[in-house]
């Protein structure tokens, strides 16, 4: 999408709050019973890449499936504005809900990656 900057996210009510740096390149969505239900669109980020910068005590995490990836929703309004796991490799990333970003230009959904999450 364009050069790597760093953007704000959020819940909903502002109890998490991030920031993230990214360049908006690997977008995704994925059609598993819980994506598909949450409407995201996804940006992989690695740990590195990714600061929480208030609300660790508001998280809840939530798991299924393989119970690896670590969904993590705020307590107060519900929202899970990212979530966290290990790549292929064993190296820690981050899942940015990319609609919890500020700044973020229109994003064409029939342009970005589609993840068949529900036959994995």
């Amino acid at each position: 999408m364009s050069t790597a900057r760093d953007y704000a996210g959020q819940c909903h009510c502002g109890a998490v709050r991030y920031t993230v740096h990214t360049d908006l390149s690997g977008l995704g969505d994925c059609n598993c019973s819980r994506c598909r239900r949450l409407g995201w669109v996804m940006q992989s980020v690695p740990a590195s890449d990714f600061t929480l910068l208030a609300g660790e005590e508001a998280l809840t995490r939530y798991g299924f499936n393989t119970d690896k990836i670590d969904h993590l929703f705020c307590r107060v309004c519900g929202i899970e504005s990212f979530a966290r796991g290990t790549d292929g490799q064993g190296n820690m990333l981050y899942m940015v809900n990319v609609n919890c970003l500020e700044g973020v230009p229109p994003i064409d959904r029939s342009a970005i990656k589609h993840w068949d999450g529900a036959n994995f």
